[in-house]
């Protein structure tokens, strides 16, 4: 008896975790990182536990479109009250054990269930429905998980899906969504690129056209090579940017909002003398461990200063990158809290901020230098119209369109007006890509 009470309830620890932490994200614009570090500390779980309840709100926040357009047709005419949060929420856990993850289903039923009973309040009544919702689901499980894959647009947040249905098509936002129903994979730098093949074998790797080095997700520290700063982790899309600058070696190149330091990496391994400026002192800080892992402390100097006031105190720019503060709408592969943490409203604020850093660095390149801007975001306002009317108001700066080769010839990475442009369902069959946006100027 005791050893089926304790598989009854062993799992309702890392439910209400992954409840608690999907509340403080969805209802309250948390950020997820934080919202599940300080939950799953105070909750005290084991580490399995805390795997689980991660995986169980990750798959929340990937397919909560999908997810919630299923639970609506689960509970028919009644509905949820509004205020029926706790329920809501752990209904959407529970749907993605049984239709997604194949959770055995009387584990998902009969710990939500309970999960549901130890609620105070009103909120526990609502047990005998959730009972009723979960059951109706296994027994129709084969139509549940139809609809649920039916439309994978729904699974792009509405004000995304509306922006880019307009800027990409609606068959480009369909891809999107599908891209999030997978796990990326590991995507690798390394600091001596020459040694590549040497380590794709080390590492089990593939080699992608652009140089990066693909494998699947493991402990990253468990790998050789991580400890001696061989190399670091970045999405094969974050890496190009900083390669669009061309032969850095000797130069001394201003990495404009630098933090957390993989491009600024890239560049001080290509014989750079970086500047590296960022505001945020405690992303600063991660910046200098990195660097230091990879023991290129003496190529970096680190600044905290503003963007966009920041003036070099000795010597000029050789070329500039700036890799804006943005609404990280491209990362969503990795990191889906972001399309339902941030807005219209934040994307505007953003791009204002970024018109300010663009006109401000490109007032410190000389005549002659490049520029590189770049933002993981695909909203229009953030890219492509950002760049169109900086170039409108510079008469002095000269858009240098991006060839095939710049990009490893993926010639679909690359737009009509030669700026690089990526989507998450670029290159799916390969494990897909961040989204991403740059485009090269220079001063006449």
């Amino acid at each position: 008896m005791s050893d089926k009470k304790t598989e009854m309830t062993a799992g309702i620890p890392a439910r209400t975790v992954a409840v608690r932490v999907l509340m403080a994200v969805l209802l309250k614009g948390r950020p997820f990182e934080a919202a599940f570090d300080e939950l799953s500390a105070g909750a005290k779980l084991e580490p399995r536990d805390r795997a689980f309840a991660l995986e169980l709100v990750m798959t929340v926040l990937r397919r909560k479109g999908s997810l919630t357009h299923v639970m609506d047709g689960l509970l028919s005419k009644g509905g949820l009250p509004f205020e029926a949060t706790w329920t809501r929420h752990a209904l959407l856990v529970a749907l993605a054990q049984l239709l997604i993850l194949d959770t055995p289903a009387h584990a998902a039923v009969d710990q939500t269930v309970g999960l549901i009973k130890n609620l105070n309040g009103k909120e526990a009544g609502f047990a005998p429905l959730v009972n009723a919702v979960l059951r109706r689901a296994v027994r129709e499980k084969d139509e549940w998980v139809a609809a649920l894959n039916a439309a994978p647009e729904l699974d792009v947040a509405d004000w995304l899906r509306e922006s880019w249905t307009e800027a990409y098509g609606r068959e480009a936002v369909a891809a999107i969504g599908l891209s999030l129903r997978s796990v990326p994979p590991l995507d690798i730098s390394l600091k001596d690129e020459g040694s590549k093949v040497v380590w794709a074998e080390k590492l089990q790797a593939t080699l992608m056209p652009t140089g990066t080095l693909r494998r699947g997700l493991t402990d990253v520290r468990a790998l050789p090579g991580f400890e001696a700063g061989d190399w670091w982790v970045q999405d094969m899309a974050a890496a190009i940017p900083a390669t669009l600058l061309g032969d850095v070696s000797g130069k001394h190149v201003l990495d404009l909002c630098a933090a957390p330091g993989g491009k600024t990496m890239q560049l001080a391994a290509r014989g750079a003398h970086v500047t590296a400026v960022d505001r945020n002192k405690n992303r600063l800080k991660r910046l200098a461990e990195n660097i230091a892992r990879v023991r290129l402390e003496e190529r970096v100097e680190i600044e905290a200063e503003d963007a966009a006031s920041y003036v070099p105190a000795v010597a000029a720019a050789d070329a500039i990158l700036v890799d804006a503060p943005c609404s990280a709408t491209g990362t969503l592969r990795r990191n889906p809290d972001v399309m339902w943490t941030k807005g219209r409203a934040d994307v505007e604020k953003l791009a204002d901020l970024q018109a300010r850093i663009l006109d401000h660095a490109f007032s410190l390149l000389p005549a002659g230098g490049r520029m590189v801007y770049c933002v993981c975001s695909l909203e229009p306002s953030e890219g492509i119209d950002q760049i169109e009317a900086f170039l409108v108001r510079t008469p002095e700066a000269r858009r240098e369109a991006l060839t095939v080769d710049d990009v490893g010839g993926i010639s679909a990475f690359v737009t009509e007006k030669g700026d690089l442009l990526t989507l998450p369902s670029m290159q799916a069959d390969e494990g897909g890509v961040d989204g991403f946006y740059a485009a090269r100027i220079i001063r006449a």
